[in-house]
């Protein structure tokens, strides 16, 4: 949130709190503020303008997300509004808030850990795990076990991938960390 401009004209104030209502189209728990995907709110003369970052360049909820954001703001009285994508700096999972990490596990899904600060690459080639591997640091949000397997590196959406809990049995998906 850019704090300086919600302190500069309350419109800004009101919408990142209408924001903050707005669901992810792929992960309905989590907010498109605790997502991180929401960067700046700004005031122009014509109204607001919103600035978005979407998770990946090529997500597929891309469009719904920014409509929706326009059609929270109009629903809530604060239009006109529009919404540019900035892609640079790129979007990171470390931009999930606390409360957005919390509402992944409650709704089923492993939360992210921390990128690798160290690795500033624009493009980073990661060793593959040998098939049914998984991380144990990656721990089943049903029972809290790290004795977890690794099904496909990709689930429900692009960002995340299936796992499976070889403790309780059962299965999960893990948000990547990028």
């Amino acid at each position: 949130m850019n704090l300086s401009s919600a302190t500069a004209d309350p419109r800004v104030a009101q919408a990142w709190q209408v924001l903050q209502g707005v669901p992810d189209p792929e992960v309905p728990a989590i907010s498109v503020c605790e997502l991180g995907i929401v960067r700046e709110v700004l005031v122009e003369d014509a109204g607001l303008h919103v600035v978005l970052t979407p998770t990946y360049s090529g997500c597929p909820a891309t469009e719904v997300i920014t409509q929706s954001v326009l059609d929270a703001l109009s629903a809530a009285g604060l239009g006109p509004a529009r919404a540019t994508l900035q892609r640079q700096p790129a979007w990171t999972t470390d931009w999930i808030s606390a409360e957005g990490r919390t509402k992944l596990l409650a709704y089923g899904i492993a939360p992210p850990g921390p990128t690798d600060p160290n690795v500033g690459a624009p493009v980073r080639f990661i060793a593959r795990r040998p098939a049914g591997l998984a991380s144990s640091a990656i721990a089943c949000p049903q029972c809290g076990s790290t004795n977890t397997e690794r099904l496909s590196a990709f689930g429900s959406t692009p960002c995340k991938a299936l796992y499976r809990c070889m403790a309780c049995r059962e299965p999960f998906e893990h948000f990547k960390p990028i």
